[in-house]
């Protein structure tokens, strides 16, 4: 990643939080591009995932437990409100997720900085979100 793409996904993080009232979890994801393709990511800039596991609109994650620790969900808060191709799903244990297109929204645990992906693709069920 060449240090203006790093530049431009600080700056897309920076203007989300402070958009969202300083609040990192309680914003919609962003659209960002990454090496030059569109991604989602979180307002840290972080790329977001979807799990195949997931059924589309069916308003519940797949992905509790252990598997959330390895695949932090996008939580929301209890003030946000679904707009547009963004909804919310309840997890099992209560709280709030960011769904894209009816699909719930993952970070990956072992990606480091804005702009890593190596997510995409593990296990052949998690995929880099797009829109």
């Amino acid at each position: 990643m060449t240090f203006a793409t790093r530049a431009a996904s600080r700056l897309i993080a920076l203007a989300a939080a402070l958009f969202a009232g300083g609040s990192a979890l309680a914003a919609p994801p962003i659209m960002v591009s990454v090496d030059g393709g569109g991604a989602l990511a979180g307002p840290s800039g972080m790329t977001l995932y979807t799990y195949d596991k997931d059924a589309t609109g069916s308003g519940k994650s797949a992905c509790n437990g252990s598997c959330a620790s390895s695949w932090p969900p996008l939580f929301a808060s209890g003030s946000d409100a679904s707009s547009g191709d963004y909804s919310i799903v309840t997890r099992d244990d209560g709280k709030r997720q960011w769904a894209y297109r009816g699909k719930p929204l993952y970070y990956w645990s072992k990606d480091a900085k804005p702009g890593d992906m190596s997510g995409d693709g593990m296990l052949g069920a998690w995929h880099t979100a797009k829109p």
